[in-house]
């Protein structure tokens, strides 16, 4: 067996590769030893024909390595075989050293599916050794960061958008800011459909709700920080983020999934600001069944890496149909120990109101952002009567009272119960 392409993961994982792991399904005639090979080749050197130009010495250091290759249901004779199309997992390293730290050739090295490799695959997860990570700052907050900032450690940290989405000036928007966060709210954001236009510059939002959050802050001595939406083209980015800071920002809100990772990087690199990253748009990237790759590494492990210090995901809970068990392998992403780089908070978008939130501190913990929409701005009482409940309902759970006997004692609370339910 040719040593070069082929290697076992406990020699490769002592060199600077990383290491994929795909999902295949093929024919159940197709060599699905040839078809890694391909794979690996295809996507480092580029071609499969001995060409002019390949020596010994780029098969070495720039070609693939075929890692593993797992066959689901695992079988081991031809008379197991059926006539329907095989599953397969397969693992290939790639040297670090063709792409660097340049996220996008990341990405495409390990997921061109160009008409060199001619495989249909999905990326489930990328290994990286901690030499390739060293390259990346990751989150310059994190978790413990986060909670330095806001003075708020022992408890889920709360948050709500601007609704409706758009159409509103900034003066119009500051005053929905205004009634929010009388209600004690720990952020308020942008929705992700609003971003740069003609009618609402982030800059003059950020103006315009600082003086509402001023206001507030003298009623309630709760501060309130907002989050801008800077995502734009390219182009204009950096610039939207200088004018934002400028303006007097707390944080910064980016689309990563739709402005790119590596511009998520760049932002990060650029501002001291806290970067609550959102995955909007990201389900074009994970929701194919043979393609893209897993929501756990789109919306997890590379947002980590490329720096967002909060990261907007989705629930199984909401009107979204994601599966329990990718949401979950997302925080674990975001939060557990990952080499040297800080994790993201989990920033908890979809379903999110009052009678769930003992539900979602028992699942993933007290480090998380619970993102509430319409349970705030669609509160019979207001979106101040709609933070109210929600933080009722924090600190009953934080406290470990029986939950449906305490909320008797809450009008707010008991108002958002009647009309959305508790689910334990």
């Amino acid at each position: 067996m040719d040593s070069v392409l082929y290697t076992l993961s406990e020699t490769i994982h002592k060199e600077n590769y990383v290491i994929a792991t795909y999902h295949i399904v093929l024919p159940k005639e197709v060599d699905i030893m040839k078809k890694a090979s391909t794979l690996a080749i295809g996507q480092t050197i580029g071609t499969w024909i001995p060409i002019p130009g390949i020596t010994d010495e780029i098969r070495e250091k720039n070609m693939g390595k075929v890692v593993n290759v797992f066959d689901i249901p695992s079988m081991e004779l031809s008379t197991q075989l059926g006539e329907e199309d095989r599953s397969y997992l397969i693992q290939i390293a790639y040297p670090a050293l063709n792409f660097g730290d340049d996220l996008p050739l990341l990405i495409t090295s390990l997921l061109g599916n160009d008409a060199s490799t001619s495989a249909q695959v999905k990326l489930l997860d990328i290994e990286f050794p901690e030499e390739y990570i060293h390259q990346f700052a990751g989150p310059r907050y994190g978790i413990s960061g986060i909670q330095e900032l806001t003075g708020v450690k022992d408890r889920p940290l709360l948050l709500n958008m601007i609704k409706p989405c758009t159409g509103l000036k900034p003066a119009e928007a500051a005053r929905i800011f205004y009634q929010t966060a009388l209600g004690g709210v720990d952020f308020i954001k942008d929705d992700e459909l609003l971003g740069n236009p003609v009618y609402s510059r982030p800059e003059d939002r950020v103006r315009e709700f600082k003086k509402a959050a001023k206001t507030a802050y003298e009623e309630t001595g709760i501060q309130t920080r907002y989050f801008v939406n800077v995502t734009c083209g390219i182009e204009n980015l950096l610039e939207n983020v200088k004018l934002v800071e400028e303006a007097g920002a707390d944080g910064i809100m980016l689309n990563y999934a739709t402005v790119g990772y590596s511009a998520l990087k760049m932002v990060a690199q650029n501002t001291n600001l806290p970067i609550l990253g959102h995955s909007a748009g990201s389900g074009m990237v994970y929701e194919g069944m043979l393609s893209g790759m897993a929501s756990p590494l789109a919306v997890g492990k590379l947002a980590r890496i490329a720096g967002a210090d909060i990261v907007m995901i989705n629930t199984p809970y909401g009107g979204y149909p994601l599966l329990h068990q990718k949401y979950m392998q997302t925080v674990a992403q975001l939060t557990l120990p990952f080499h040297r780089l800080k994790p993201s908070m989990p920033s908890i978008g979809g379903g999110v109101h009052p009678g769930m939130v003992e539900k979602y501190i028992k699942e993933v913990g007290r480090d998380i952002v619970l993102a509430a929409g319409g349970a705030v701005q669609g509160h019979p009482g207001g979106a101040a009567a709609g933070v109210r409940a929600l933080r009722q309902a924090v600190d009953i759970v934080m406290t470990g009272q029986d939950f449906e006997s305490a909320a008797k004692d809450f009008e707010e609370l008991q108002t958002a119960l009647k009309l959305w339910g508790y689910k334990k």
